[in-house]
């Protein structure tokens, strides 16, 4: 070994462990994966709320998410817009179905949504037919809910009660299915990487810049997202939840976000190639289109999650040890986002081969779009 090399080699087992130190402690607590407790009831005079589900292509899954909607033990008056988001398949009849049954057909709405217009992308579009057509209702509030969450009787009274005690806007991370053996290996990754990027502590820090949500459940107060300036002005904005609660955050508006397993989606990603296409969707997305950012990440990803392993496994000590040591800390970490999911932690130590596949889906996301193929959603294509 080159006379120096060997310095190096610890400097750098120094630099991975510091990153691992500093994900533990100082910021912001994101890795423990506190689930809220959906228990809580609203006030005595509780607020008219208007549910907006767009749906494009899901009758496979709609009819189960409706009749969770429609079967919300909300005490107040609620009323639910499906747009029907140009479906070729049966989701209109599915949702109408669906509150047939459950014997709450006067409380569904389904709304075709108009031709999509230039900058807009499809599911924001769908949503402001749905804010434009619930204007009658006189909500006070917007539940915004994709088309394959299935929720829980007491969420949207748990979501107006945590609303009431001091947000604008209050968004659950729902749990993802995690059934086969490509969903138990890289489902839970996406939660921890998820947090990582968007701490919930500081989101709901009014001194933090930071901001995001999760689409899949998000209630927004009425008079705070016409203050950001609506839906529109996020438009043309793949990662929708994300940027608008950094509108609704800019413009003063409190910003919450929590994690339960009560309310679930029932889309399954069944194999690595269903994941990464997940994944790469909206990765590159993320890193804003930026050829100098993704090599960033790329680099980035290896330093924090797959040198730890190497230096462990194939260096001296001091190196070696110092490897190891943020092997076990990346472990630790990862941890409680296993137990969420039911996986047994003993998953924790192969984090750096789930980080090396995401990797790559970011790598494969920015071919996609330099290809013309960014963003690609129920045969749109959303960035180009």
């Amino acid at each position: 070994m080159p006379a120096g090399s060997g310095d190096r080699v610890v400097l750098g087992a120094a630099f991975t462990l510091s990153i691992w130190l500093y994900l533990l402690l100082a910021r912001g607590g994101f890795w423990r994966m506190r689930e809220e407790r959906l228990d809580a009831r609203p006030s005595n005079s509780p607020p008219r709320v208007a549910v907006i589900i767009p749906a494009r292509n899901e009758a496979v899954s709609l009819a189960a998410a409706v009749t969770s909607v429609l079967r919300q033990d909300y005490p107040g008056p609620f009323q639910v817009f499906l747009v029907d988001d140009h479906s070729t398949d049966d989701s209109a009849h599915s949702a109408l179905g669906a509150a047939r049954d459950a014997g709450k057909s006067g409380l569904l709405e389904v709304v075709p949504a108009p031709p999509l217009p230039p900058g807009w992308t499809g599911k924001l579009w769908a949503l402001s037919e749905g804010i434009r057509r619930a204007a009658s209702f006189q909500p006070d509030w917007y539940w915004f809910t994709d088309a394959d969450v299935v929720h829980s009787p007491g969420t949207l009274s748990s979501l107006v009660a945590k609303a009431e005690s001091g947000w604008d806007f209050v968004s659950l991370m729902v749990r993802l299915r995690c059934e086969t053996f490509a969903e138990k290996a890289a489902v839970p990754a996406f939660l921890f990487f998820f947090f990582k990027l968007y701490p919930p502590a500081w989101i709901s820090d009014r001194g933090r810049t930071a901001a995001g949500a999760a689409g899949g459940c998000l209630l927004v107060r009425r008079e705070v997202l016409e203050r950001a300036g609506g839906v529109e002005a996020i438009r043309g904005e793949v990662i929708d939840d994300c940027a608008l609660a950094r509108e609704v955050k800019r413009s003063g508006g409190k910003v919450w976000l929590g994690l339960t397993s009560a309310s679930h989606s029932i889309r399954g990603y069944g194999t690595f190639a269903a994941i990464a296409g997940m994944i790469s969707r909206t990765a590159y997305t993320q890193l804003r289109y930026s050829s100098l950012l993704l090599a960033g990440t790329v680099a980035g990803m290896f330093v924090t999650y797959l040198l730890p392993p190497l230096l462990a496994l194939t260096a001296k000590p001091p190196a070696a040890v110092l490897g190891g040591l943020a092997w076990l800390l990346m472990s630790l970490a990862y941890a409680p986002s296993l137990r969420f999911y039911g996986r047994s932690v003993l998953w924790a130590p192969v984090l750096p081969l789930v980080a090396l596949f995401y990797t790559g889906a970011t790598i494969a996301s920015a071919i996609r779009y330099w290809s013309g193929r960014g963003a690609a959603w129920k045969d749109r294509f959303q960035a180009t």
